[in-house]
C-alpha cells in the first residue's frame, strides 16, 4: 500500500502538478466570474471569459485525464485547483463589484431629511416615501448606486440613524427616472 502511495505521488514531475493546480484555479476563477457577470447582465464580458475558460479547460482536463490511471495525484491537484478557483473567482468579483444596487433604508422621520440631503449632495438620487412602522412613522429612502460604493452609503446612513433598517438588492434592469445617460451607458 505504501509503495502504491509513493508511486502515485512521485509518478508526475512536481512542475506538472503545480501547473495543473494553477491553471485549474485560473480556469475556475474565470468560470465563476463568467457566471456572475452573465447573471448580472454583462453578456459580452461573460462571452469573452467563456472563451478563456474553455481554452484552459481543454488543455488542463486532457492532461489530467490522459495520466489519471498512472498518477491519481493529478486528479487530486485538479480538484484542489477547482476549489481554490471558486473561492478566488468569488473574491475577485466582490472586489471589482460590477453592477448597480438599489438600497432601501427605513429610517426615522427625524433623520430622513438629513440623510437625504447628505446623500444628494454626494450625487446620489434618493427617492423618499412615508411609511408606518410598528411603533412610529418612518421614511423609506430608495437609493440607486454602483455596487462599488454601497458600503459607504450604508455606513453613512447608519451613522446618521443607528436604528435604520437597510436592504440592498442587485439591479439588472433600469429604465426611466433621472439617472444620467452616462450611467446607463456604462452597463
Amino acid at each position: 500500500m505504501i509503495e502504491f502511495l509513493i508511486k502515485a505521488v512521485t509518478a508526475v514531475h512536481p512542475l506538472e502538478l503545480f501547473l495543473i493546480l494553477i491553471l485549474k484555479t485560473v480556469e475556475v476563477a474565470v468560470a465563476t466570474l463568467r457566471i456572475i457577470l452573465i447573471n448580472k447582465g454583462y453578456r459580452k464580458q461573460g462571452t469573452i471569459l467563456s472563451f478563456i475558460e474553455i481554452l484552459l479547460w481543454t488543455f488542463v482536463a486532457s492532461r489530467v485525464i490522459m495520466g489519471m490511471a498512472d498518477a491519481p495525484i493529478k486528479g487530486i491537484m485538479y480538484s484542489l485547483g477547482f476549489s481554490i478557483g471558486v473561492y478566488i473567482g468569488s473574491r475577485i468579483e466582490s472586489y471589482i463589484a460590477m453592477g448597480q444596487v438599489l438600497i432601501q433604508a427605513i429610517v426615522s422621520r427625524e433623520q430622513a431629511v438629513s440623510i437625504t440631503d447628505s446623500l444628494r449632495t454626494r450625487g446620489y438620487g434618493v427617492t423618499t416615501m412615508e411609511a408606518q412602522g410598528r411603533d412610529s412613522f418612518k421614511s423609506v429612502l430608495m437609493i440607486f448606486a454602483k455596487r462599488k460604493g454601497k458600503e459607504e452609503i450604508i455606513k453613512e446612513i447608519q451613522q446618521l440613524d443607528e436604528t435604520a433598517m437597510i436592504i440592498t438588492n442587485d439591479v439588472t434592469t433600469l429604465q426611466g427616472g433621472t439617472i444620467a445617460a452616462a450611467r446607463k451607458f456604462l452597463k
